[in-house]
C-alpha cells in the first residue's frame, strides 16, 4: 500500500454568490485540472440569516452536475422541469444539469438561524454534456453509515465503502463522496483508488494527514456540529498555502501554525489516505473521482468544452431555446 502524500493545502476565501449569499470557496473557476473531474467546492456555513436568506434565485446550468449536502438548516429548491423539494439536515441533492436546466435554491436555516452545507460541482464528459437533466434527492435516513470497531463513522453518499454503496448512482465521474468522523486519538487508513484525484475537506475537530515523510495537518475554525452541544475547534499546522490553484509553498517548510480556517487538503497519488485524529476527533469529507482530462470552457454555471459551445449556450438563453425537451 502507498500512502498519498499531501500535495498542498487550500485556504478557502470568502465569496458572495446568488442574490447575496456569503460563503467560503476552496476552489472554482480558472484552472481546476488538479481536481478533475471536480470544478468547484463551496462551504456555506453561516449563523446570520441576513447573510444567506436572499438565496440563489433562478439561474441556468449546463454541462455539469451539482452536489448539495446539507448539515444544518434547510434548502428549498425548484427547477424548470417542475421538480420541487426541501433539503434538510443530512440530506443530499445530486443534480445533473446536462443539456440545460433553470433552478433556484433558497436557504432557510434551522430554528437557531444556522445554515451549513457544501456544494460540489462535477464536470460531465463531452459525450454527456447534452444528456437529459435529472435530480436525485436523498433523505438522510437513506444514506448508509459504516461504523468501525474503533468508533470511526463513515456516511457513504456516493460510491462504495466497506461493503456499503451510496444511494447516488449513474454519475459520469464515478466519484466517491464520504463524510468521515474519526474518534479522538485514533489513526485511520482509508483506501482511495490510485487512478482518481482526491481531496479532504476538514470541517470539525482536528488531526493530521500523514504521508511517507512528515505529518501534514490542517486547522479548522470553531464550528457547531448538529449532533454536538458545544463548539469544537482546532489548531493544527499545515505545510503549504494555496491561492486559487497555485501552491504557494510546495516545500512544506512554512511555520507550524500557518494553516488557516476551513482548509482543503489536496492529495498526490497513492492508494490510501492516513489520518491521525486529535484530542477532539476529526470530521471531514473525503472526495475522489476519475479525471476526464478534457478541455474546460467556463461561463459561470455553464461549463462546456469549447468557446463556440459557450457562445451557443448564451445565444439559446437569449432566444428561449436553452431548455431542451
Amino acid at each position: 500500500m502507498s500512502i498519498r502524500p499531501v500535495k498542498g493545502i487550500i485556504h478557502t476565501k470568502p465569496h458572495v454568490e446568488g442574490a447575496g449569499v456569503k460563503l467560503q470557496r476552496a476552489f472554482g473557476f480558472g484552472d481546476t485540472s488538479e481536481f478533475d473531474p471536480f470544478l468547484l467546492f463551496d462551504d456555506f456555513r453561516n449563523e446570520n440569516p441576513d447573510d444567506y436568506r436572499a438565496g440563489f434565485p433562478w439561474h441556468p446550468h449546463r454541462g455539469i452536475e451539482t452536489i448539495t449536502y446539507v448539515l444544518a438548516g434547510q434548502v428549498e429548491h425548484g427547477d424548470s422541469l417542475g421538480n420541487r423539494g426541501n433539503l434538510g439536515a443530512g440530506d443530499v441533492q445530486w443534480m445533473t444539469a446536462g443539456s440545460g436546466i433553470l433552478h433556484q435554491e433558497m436557504p432557510q436555516g434551522d430554528a437557531h438561524g444556522r445554515m451549513h452545507g457544501f456544494q460540489l460541482w462535477a464536470n460531465l464528459p463531452a459525450s454527456l454534456k447534452m444528456t437529459a437533466p435529472r435530480y436525485q434527492d436523498v433523505v438522510a435516513k437513506d444514506i448508509p453509515e459504516v461504523i468501525d470497531d474503533d468508533g470511526t463513522r463513515v456516511r457513504v453518499i456516493c460510491g462504495d465503502f466497506a461493503g456499503k454503496t451510496g444511494p447516488i448512482d449513474g454519475v459520469a465521474a464515478e466519484p466517491r463522496y464520504l463524510d468521515v468522523s474519526v474518534p479522538p486519538g485514533r489513526r485511520k487508513r482509508l483506501a482511495v483508488d490510485t487512478s482518481r484525484h482526491a481531496f479532504a475537506y476538514v470541517f470539525a475537530g482536528s488531526g493530521t494527514f500523514r504521508d511517507a515523510s512528515e505529518p501534514r495537518a490542517v486547522q479548522t475554525d470553531a464550528v457547531r456540529r448538529p449532533d454536538l452541544k458545544k463548539d469544537v475547534g482546532s489548531g493544527f499546522p499545515g505545510p503549504s498555502e494555496r491561492e486559487g490553484s497555485r501552491i504557494a509553498d510546495p516545500s512544506g517548510k512554512q511555520p507550524a501554525n500557518d494553516a488557516a480556517n476551513r482548509s482543503l487538503v489536496l492529495f498526490d497519488s497513492g492508494d490510501e489516505v492516513v489520518v491521525q485524529a486529535g484530542d477532539e476527533g476529526i470530521r471531514f469529507l473525503l472526495v475522489s473521482g476519475k479525471p476526464l482530462e478534457e478541455p474546460v470552457a467556463w461561463y459561470g454555471p455553464i461549463v462546456m468544452n469549447t468557446r463556440e459551445q459557450l457562445q451557443q449556450a448564451i445565444a439559446e438563453l437569449r432566444d428561449g431555446t436553452f431548455i431542451k425537451g
